[in-house]
């Protein structure tokens, strides 16, 4: 960058060399020190005229002119050596950058620039650095040709798009940090619209503990709360089944192991109800964690005949415990969504089609709404739908791709191994470390990365970080970054709003955006905001519906649907947030199920049976 002489003072200056051979005493600064990673810039703080002009800021790119090569730099501190400003002469500063890479000039004449991360020549002593050029900046951030989205403009150029390539950062795992009311949940959003966009072709399974995305996302979602949730018990295995029936306490040993092996024959029962007893053994031998149907009832009636053999006489108070557990859990209203089917039937290809949007009906996003859920609960279920997304990803061969997007991802993954469920810990692990070679991707969104577990964190290529003010929170990204441009986390505690730095194999190299402004109907939380309106003396408080909803007690009422098309205008909790009695029936998924996604009912969960 050249300062023009003939400017007056204040008119924003081109980034553009209009001429090759313009003078070499018309540019801003000269590389007086460099050690390879960084480079310091003797200049002046004025210009020509003496006017301050304010070219050298922190956070902003510049090049260093290397005759056939730029060497690109990012400016991350400027002062004086002295610490003392003069106001009668001019005034010589140091700006220390940081080396990114360097852009090269095509080959062929008006090819574009080309950037490259690594440096073959470095700035020598006396080099001319000045402004990067536009043309420059865009090879910075180029994608060379990858399947890109548009998420927002450069921080530094707001007439530069910001681009990321979608398909690298949906397969190799993304995370988002931030801390609370930075626009996490806005910049989900609009991540969330810019793909589906791109890839029609994605299921997205959200873990939404906020209640806050499926009015954000009213075109695409449909959501399910645990009124709507349908999630038979029989689909657990025996350590999810577990957590539900301890409600999140330790647990005991004995009983676990008297479930383990009355579950098999309750399935038996079900399969072959002439059979008794019997446990067939073989190569098709049903277990606890096999996904078929099974009766409560069958299960009780187990234990009481354990129960009355005479043998059993020193694991009664062991199987009356286990039997007390199931029964009252089977009561809870709180896990109605397990056993409120009084019909027990498999109906697992019609559960998974549902959750996983199979086919989709023009509504790939399913929004789980977890608010008001009990936490054992909220456990259990996030390890269903985290194991069944990977093995659908998995047993349809990479035709079937999934996201699963983790708000608030501390809560199942926490750091400390001691807290969190851990297959809820297992099942998102195995998704981060194996999912992208089967079609199944994980997003990640929290804001407070220090409890998150770190190989979960580690799997994410791609990090959009937020304003972050906790110092072990800017550590942990901090050691994430790769490449050499660390200085700019620097920037992490004093972002604004919707800004990020984005970094990873989804972009060219570290880049600091501003994500695109959504219309404000599509900000998640805001249509539920609207309808409060903020009273002074609280007459307006309906004591007995809060209560009502505390107790969590169900009226008798007609069935419902599964999922539900989403209202912006309802959310769950609300008192009328039910199917209307004239609703459509239950969509039942298309003919083609089984052959384009390879989810054969004869052969998911179990082998063949044949009578």
């Amino acid at each position: 960058m050249f300062v023009e002489r003939e400017a007056s003072v204040g008119e924003p200056t081109s980034q553009e060399r209009r001429n090759i051979q313009q003078n070499d005493k018309r540019i801003l600064g000269n590389v007086v020190q460099c050690d390879g990673a960084r480079a310091t810039i003797s200049a002046h703080a004025e210009d020509a005229e003496g006017a301050v002009t304010g070219l050298w800021t922190v956070g902003r790119m510049i090049s260093i002119n290397l005759g056939s090569t730029r060497t690109v730099g990012l400016v991350y501190a400027i002062g004086k050596s002295d610490l003392h400003w003069n106001h009668d002469g001019q005034n010589l500063i140091e700006v220390s950058v940081e080396l990114v890479g360097e852009v090269r000039d095509g080959a062929e004449p008006g090819a574009r620039p080309v950037f490259d991360r690594g440096i073959t020549t470095y700035p020598h002593i006396g080099a001319i650095a000045h402004r990067i050029r536009s043309r420059d900046l865009q090879a910075v951030y180029d994608l060379a040709g990858r399947h890109s989205v548009t998420i927002g403009t450069l921080s530094q150029d707001e007439s530069i798009d910001a681009n990321i390539a979608i398909d690298d950062t949906l397969a190799r795992h993304f995370a988002i940090v931030g801390t609370t009311g930075v626009g996490k949940s806005t910049a989900v959003s609009l991540l969330l619209r810019k793909t589906i966009e791109a890839r029609p072709d994605l299921r997205v399974l959200i873990l939404d503990p906020h209640n806050e995305f499926a009015a954000s996302l009213p075109e695409y979602c449909v959501k399910v709360d645990s009124k709507t949730l349908d999630l038979p018990f029989w689909m657990f295995r025996l350590e999810e089944f577990a957590e539900v029936l301890f409600r999140g306490r330790e647990t005991v040993p004995e009983e676990v192991d008297v479930l383990r092996d009355l579950i098999p024959a309750a399935k038996n029962l079900y399969r072959n109800p002439n059979s008794g007893t019997y446990i067939r053994r073989g190569s098709d031998a049903l277990t606890a964690d096999t996904p078929v149907p099974y009766r409560i009832a069958d299960l009780i009636k187990q234990i009481d005949e354990r129960m009355g053999m005479l043998e059993a006489k020193n694991d009664r108070p062991t199987l009356k415990s286990l039997k007390t557990r199931i029964e009252s859990a089977a009561a809870d209203p709180r896990y109605r969504f397990m056993f409120n089917s009084r019909l027990i039937e498999d109906t697992i290809h019609e559960t998974i089609g549902n959750i996983f949007r199979v086919p989709n009906h023009g509504r790939p996003v399913t929004c789980f709404e977890m608010a008001g859920m009990p936490s054992e609960v909220v456990n259990s279920v996030c390890s269903v739908l985290a194991r069944l997304a990977f093995d659908l990803a998995l047993w349809s061969e990479g035709r079937l791709k999934l996201l699963l997007l983790c708000e608030e991802a501390h809560r199942y993954m926490p750091a400390d191994p001691r807290l969190g469920f851990a297959p809820t810990r297992h099942a998102l692990s195995r998704i981060a470390k194996e999912g992208r070679k089967y079609g199944c991707y994980l997003g990640v969104v929290t804001q407070r990365p220090g409890e998150l577990d770190p190989t979960i964190l580690s799997q994410c290529s791609t990090f959009f970080a937020m304003r972050l003010a906790n110092e072990q929170d800017q550590a942990i990204i901090r050691s994430a970054i790769a490449d050499s441009s660390a200085s700019t986390l620097a920037f992490l505690s004093s972002m604004g709003q919707r800004e990020a730095i984005a970094f990873g194999e989804g972009v060219a190299t570290t880049m600091r955006l501003k994500f695109e402004k959504l219309p404000q109907q599509f900000i998640p939380g805001t249509a539920k905001g609207e309808q409060i309106e903020p009273s002074v003396d609280g007459s307006d408080v309906d004591l007995a519906l809060i209560v009502e909803r505390l107790r969590n007690v169900p009226k008798p009422q007609q069935s419902m649907a599964f999922a539900e098309t989403v209202d912006s205008t309802r959310q769950a909790g609300d008192p009328d947030y039910k199917k209307p009695a004239t609703a459509a029936p239950r969509v039942q998924p298309d003919d083609d199920f089984d052959t384009r996604y390879g989810l054969k009912p004869s052969t998911f969960g179990m082998r063949q049976f044949n009578d």
